[in-house]
């Protein structure tokens, strides 16, 4: 349940990103972030905000462990559309964590995938895949490499 608590705090959020994800092209991306991740229900949720400074843009990442599937689910959503995306749901073997789902992309059925990296007390990693072949392949499209800024909180929002 407690699986998330390495991200409490605040943290610097290093983004590359993949301009036009399965199109067979695009040039990949770099721009900053800030982000502010607080524990809900003593550890059993959390949330983040995020900012993009120079993208204008900010999103919010709600994640939930349900205690009956001991998965977590995990919603995005922006300051672009106001929408939660659908989640997707997984867990933590060791210090890595897999989390799949079903969305869409340009109206076309896409497989996604999320991967975390507990990289230590101070650095962590998020990957993003899409699959439009019902996942026999996947095309890495988005990473976030996190460095902590300040004090991590405790499971009650305490530094």
């Amino acid at each position: 349940m407690n699986d998330f608590d390495f991200l409490y705090g605040t943290w610097d959020v290093a983004n590359r990103r993949l301009t036009a994800p399965l199109s067979g092209g695009g040039a990949w991306e770099e721009f900053p972030g800030h982000s502010v991740v607080r524990p809900l229900f003593g550890g059993a949720g959390n949330i983040d905000e995020i900012t993009f400074p120079t993208r204008g843009l900010r999103g919010v990442t709600l994640r939930l462990f349900d205690r009956e599937t001991g998965q977590w689910a995990i919603h995005w959503s922006d300051s672009r559309t106001g929408r939660l995306d659908p989640p997707v749901t997984g867990g933590f073997t060791g210090d890595r964590g897999d989390f799949h789902g079903e969305d869409t992309l340009g109206g076309r059925p896409i497989r996604v995938h999320f991967t975390w990296y507990r990289l230590g007390p101070d650095s962590a990693r998020w990957e993003q895949e899409f699959s439009a072949d019902g996942g026999r392949s996947w095309e890495l499209n988005w990473t976030m490499d996190f460095t902590r800024t300040g004090p991590a909180f405790d499971g009650l929002g305490n530094a």
